[in-house]
């Protein structure tokens, strides 16, 4: 069965046409390039119609793999096809898995917009809407679309996606970059801010121990983060930090371990514990300072994830990972920014649950890491490699 497809987009530097090999050959398929455009510049789009020899029994896995590409498929609007799911957590095989990108189904003779849009989901037609709703979600009797008839990625155009935040340019700056990132980040917090609009940080316990505590405390005071979202462990080095003046036993000021420093982070634990949660450690006078403290004293909520790996853990820290899941979901809804700072984890994880309009800021000492969150799909991800306290260090007195 041959299927004519037309692709408009970044094909040379994305590798879209390899990506279609891949995809052809896995089908036992072939294609052939009838028409291909190549833009002038490395950001100006290309355009390439090619047609495709499949299986008729593959077809639609494969556009529907090639839709999520931003391919456009020429053929008249097509309702969607709906099928109920079967079971609690299970859907037909032939379900159309979502993206992170804006995406529209086609309903009742109209284009409706997806809401709740995030990757690896699967769509449920639910009324007059259309909702993202992950496998573990579904519910007997759902409406899930299935196959790629009647869907639409609706992609923003280049100078769109250049435009106000300009320096996101899916590229991994250098050191000799820092400074001009930190500038136009600053820029765009202000300006965030100033619309009450919301910025989300994620962040790892590097944050404290390079030092980049008291600038990020400072940037909680002047209302830049409006959610944290982090694991057990940047909370208890926060709390030993302010308790006893180490990070993991080590004084932060000199760099020197401190006798008996060791078993300092089983102290917090013990000291919040004692409390109740953080809060009320707070409220009670045990906590005086540091990153947990600011949230609390400054309203701005924040959700701390658990792992196999955590000491304690802290009250407040969540161990049903589908409730941490559900709250991080919850904080970057509505977000307008994201800056991941230093948690791989943490930071695919979260790129995971947003679509990608959510502009996105990670730093790391690491440039793998910012590599593997884009290559996950969060492609809207502008990486910053520099130490995070520095970077902390910085955008604190760019802001102030």
């Amino acid at each position: 069965m041959e299927q004519v497809i037309d692709i408009r987009g970044h094909i040379i530097r994305d590798d879209i046409l390899k990506k279609i090999d891949a995809s052809v050959v896995q089908y036992n398929g072939r294609y052939r390039v009838l028409q291909l455009e190549v833009g002038d510049q490395v950001d100006d789009e290309s355009t390439a119609r090619v047609v495709l020899d499949l299986p008729e029994d593959k077809i639609d896995l494969i556009l529907n793999e090639l839709v999520n590409l931003g391919c456009n498929i020429p053929r008249a609007e097509e309702m969607a096809v709906l099928k109920p799911a079967e079971k609690d957590k299970t859907v037909p095989d032939d379900f159309y898995s979502t993206t992170n990108h804006p995406t529209e189904v086609y309903l009742n003779g109209k284009w409706v917009r997806v809401k709740y849009q995030r990757m690896d989901a699967c769509l449920v037609v639910k009324g007059d809407e259309v909702h993202c709703v992950k496998l573990r979600d579904i519910q007997k009797g759902d409406l899930i679309v299935c196959g790629s008839n009647g869907v639409r990625l609706v992609l923003p155009p280049t100078d769109e996606k250049n435009g106000e935040f300009a320096f996101m340019n899916n590229e991994v700056s250098s050191e000799r970059r820092v400074e001009v990132v930190v500038k136009r980040l600053a820029e765009e917090m202000r300006e965030i801010r100033q619309r009450n609009g919301k910025i989300v940080f994620v962040a790892g316990p590097v944050v404290i121990h390079t030092g980049g505590g008291e600038a990020f405390q400072s940037l909680i005071r002047n209302g830049y983060v409006n959610a944290l979202l982090s694991g057990n462990a940047l909370a208890v080095h926060d709390i030993e930090r302010s308790l006893f003046g180490t990070s993991l036993g080590v004084n932060l000021d000199t760099g020197s371990v401190v006798r008996g420093g060791h078993k300092n982070h089983m102290r917090a634990i013990n000291a919040i514990n004692r409390s109740g949660s953080i809060a009320e450690a707070v409220a009670d006078g045990t906590l005086q300072g540091g990153i947990m403290y600011e949230c609390v004293k400054n309203s701005v909520p924040f959700v701390l994830a658990g792992s196999i790996r955590d000491d304690g853990p802290l009250p407040d820290t969540l161990m049903d990972l589908i409730e941490a899941q559900a709250q991080y979901a919850e904080q970057v809804a509505e977000a307008e920014l994201v800056i991941m700072l230093s948690t791989m984890l943490h930071a695919i994880g979260t790129g995971n649950m947003m679509p990608s309009w959510i502009k996105t800021v990670c730093v790391d000492i690491n440039p793998a890491v910012v590599t593997k969150l884009m290559d996950r799909g969060s492609a809207q991800t502008v990486g910053v490699v520099t130490d995070v306290g520095l970077f902390l260090t910085m955008l604190e007195k760019q802001l102030s």
